[in-house]
């Protein structure tokens, strides 16, 4: 009899343990649907989650638009620079920065410096030393807005800054995806800055490789931006345009 009892007793307990447990259950479940539909307007946290993640996903980024502020800056140092001209080569310089490296193939930046090709170089070859392929997908610009003005006696800048978005990952040669997402979008922002040298000497001075160009004949590198003629093959070189405005980085803000 007193083992009967003590099952007796032991089963209750269990029992209003496993109540408790339950109620427990249900108040935190209740709790997190109600926090669910009160932060994201979902039944769960984890579709709220998944909601959020959508949102940021395809709510673009804002830019910081000082394009009021810094253009009559600008302008009134350089008349004859054309805003819209200007920013449209901006964004084809971005879009063509991105498939440059996408595809790994520097000639099809659309223009830019020495400096900007060699940095799309030196992605191209880190993703291939790790045997990967960095892809940008679908790439769409939503807006761009002049960001700052910088000025000194050796050149002027003008950063333009763009909020984009893409499908951004990487992947190995086989296929399969280490970083990234290929189905969830990605938003972001870009610096794009366009360089005018004022003062030739004082670049030259500081060995400035971001004007280094290459001979259009046979492609070897040129000695300076006052070269005449290349000493590979002879060939003529037309000066370059020292006072008109280069594409000089491209930076994820």
């Amino acid at each position: 009899m007193p083992f009967m009892i003590s099952l007796i007793v032991a089963l209750v307990l269990i029992l209003i343990l496993v109540g408790i447990g339950y109620g427990v259950y249900r108040k935190i479940k209740r709790t997190a649907r109600d926090f669910a539909k009160m932060a994201w307007g979902t039944n769960t946290i984890a579709e709220g989650i998944r909601k959020q993640e959508l949102e940021y996903a395809t709510t673009p980024k804002s830019v910081a638009g000082m394009t009021s502020i810094k253009l009559p800056m600008i302008t009134k140092d350089f008349p004859d620079f054309h805003y819209n001209e200007m920013k449209t080569r901006a964004k084809n310089v971005l879009v063509s920065y991105l498939r440059a490296l996408d595809e790994g193939n520097v000639s099809i930046l659309s223009e830019g410096t020495e400096e900007l090709k060699k940095s799309i170089e030196l992605r191209v070859d880190e993703m291939e030393s790790q045997g990967l392929n960095e892809q940008f997908d679908n790439i769409k610009i939503h807006r761009t807005e002049i960001r700052d003005y910088v000025k000194n006696p050796a050149k002027c800048s003008v950063i333009f800054q763009s909020s984009v978005e893409y499908y951004h990952y990487k992947k190995r040669e086989d296929g399969s995806i280490v970083s990234g997402d290929a189905k969830m979008k990605t938003q972001a922002r870009y610096n794009v800055e366009c360089i005018y040298i004022q003062d030739r000497t004082m670049i030259e001075n500081l060995h400035d490789a971001a004007l280094a160009t290459n001979c259009p004949n046979c492609g070897g590198p040129l000695e300076g931006v006052g070269a005449k003629v290349c000493k590979y093959c002879g060939s003529p070189i037309i000066e370059l345009n020292i006072l008109s405005w280069h594409f000089d980085s491209v930076k994820e803000a």
